[in-house]
């Protein structure tokens, strides 16, 4: 990939033209026929230094799934303020290390035999990569799989972060890690030191239900003041907890890290003195699924093009494919958002289509077959899943196309 970090940052995140947008990206594509997929150099790099901004000089971990595209994982890596990779999987993780990224965390458990051998047999895997335990069988079970490989293995312990109030008969927040308590978390630790076969380096505590669910839900006022609510308590709650766990750590060994936080928990994560480096991912597209945070605001970087296929009748015109359904509990909020032109919204009786999505709207009329939409998708990384290549547009032209993982020809999930 050209040097594309020798260009600067030209515009500050807020305020973008949506009409003046969809003219460029309309002029940089002219010569592609869709589907395809574009990151906004432009708004890819404005966004990564606002999270540089937010993160106010603690180290930012890229987590890759949120990227999925090595070009541009390097991009935002030779940026100041970016330092290490959270991967999702230890086989890519292992390809990671192939391409020369040096300071890898799986974010994950994994029970991947072949790989676990492959790291327990590779020195310069074993010295760069950090993988995830929550519970003494993984231990075991890595032990079981590293087969005749004898490097010592980078351990770190995930931390569950849930909020538990009225004496944990209510939970909020993701189900991870069985491991809530300082005691919990110090024994699986001692475990880990205590076999010469392991390193233990760090801790992650990943406050899902802090750093993932938007406090400001466009139209939803006092849903939002609840969700503030439930954040602040909860996030004093983690702060006073993941302090005593990382002292409780602590007596069994050094820590080379401290993980926590992701893009929608930045400013209120690194506010703690236990925790070392952040992790952020999302912010640097700045999905759907992230615009409504009080704390910040990015700018969309990642775009797919649907061409218009068909006019069933006055207000309709119907695109092929957009059936690309982001993770998580089903609902409205995990489909595509139709971006550009402004005006255009799903049939409620067919939604994102397999092959073909019907979108109704006044902006409907002024569109002819072979002309673009452009959607946003809910989530990140998960877009990379449905292209193999990114066309990279700086301006009103594309200056460079980049592979995906899924172009790398890499599934790792």
């Amino acid at each position: 990939m050209a040097s594309l970090t020798a260009a600067r940052v030209s515009r500050s995140v807020p305020g973008a033209d949506l009409v003046a947008d969809r003219a460029r990206y309309d002029r940089a594509t002219a010569h592609l026929d869709a589907p395809f997929a574009i990151v906004d150099l432009e708004a890819f790099r404005a966004n990564a230094a606002d999270l540089v901004r937010r993160a106010s000089g603690m180290p930012i971990r890229i987590a890759s799934k949120s990227v999925r595209c090595l070009p541009l994982l390097r991009e935002a890596l030779a940026m100041d303020g970016f330092a290490g990779v959270m991967a999702f999987t230890l086989p890519e993780a292992l390809w990671l290390s192939d391409q020369g990224i040096d300071d890898i965390l799986v974010a994950y458990p994994s029970t991947d035999r072949e790989a676990y051998a492959r790291l327990a047999a590779d020195p310069v895997a074993a010295s760069r990569i950090t993988v995830m335990v929550d519970d003494v069988a993984q231990l075991d079970f890595i032990d079981r799989a590293r087969g005749a490989g004898r490097e010592r293995l980078r351990v770190c312990v995930d931390i569950d972060c849930s909020w538990q109030p009225f004496g944990g008969k209510v939970r909020v927040g993701a189900h991870r890690s069985p491991l809530h308590t300082p005691d919990q978390v110090a024994e699986v630790a001692a475990q880990v030191a205590g076999r010469p076969q392991f390193h233990l380096v760090g801790l992650m505590a990943y406050e899902a239900h802090i750093a993932g669910v938007g406090d400001a839900p466009q139209g939803r006022a006092l849903y939002g003041r609840a969700i503030r609510f439930m954040q602040a308590r909860a996030g004093a709650e983690l702060a006073a907890r993941r302090a005593e766990i990382v002292r409780a750590v602590r007596k069994v060994g050094p820590l080379e890290f401290v993980n926590g936080g992701g893009t929608g928990s930045i400013e209120r994560t690194r506010s703690e003195a236990a925790v070392t480096e952040v992790a952020a991912g999302s912010g640097l597209f700045q999905p759907r699924l992230f615009d409504h945070y009080t704390s910040f605001r990015g700018r969309p970087a990642a775009l797919f093009a649907l061409p218009v296929v068909r006019r069933p009748g006055v207000g309709w015109v119907s695109v092929l494919g957009g059936g690309y359904h982001a993770s998580g509990a089903p609902g409205s909020d995990r489909l595509p958002t139709p971006y550009l032109p402004e005006g255009l919204a799903y049939d409620p009786q067919e939604g994102a289509g397999e092959v073909q999505t019907p979108l109704r709207g006044a902006a409907a009329d002024d569109l002819l077959i072979g002309d673009r939409v452009w959607f946003r998708h809910a989530k990140a990384g998960e877009l990379c899943e449905r292209f193999d290549v990114l066309h990279v547009v700086e301006g009103d032209r594309v200056v460079e196309t980049v592979p995906t993982y899924r172009g790398e020809g890499k599934t790792f999930l």
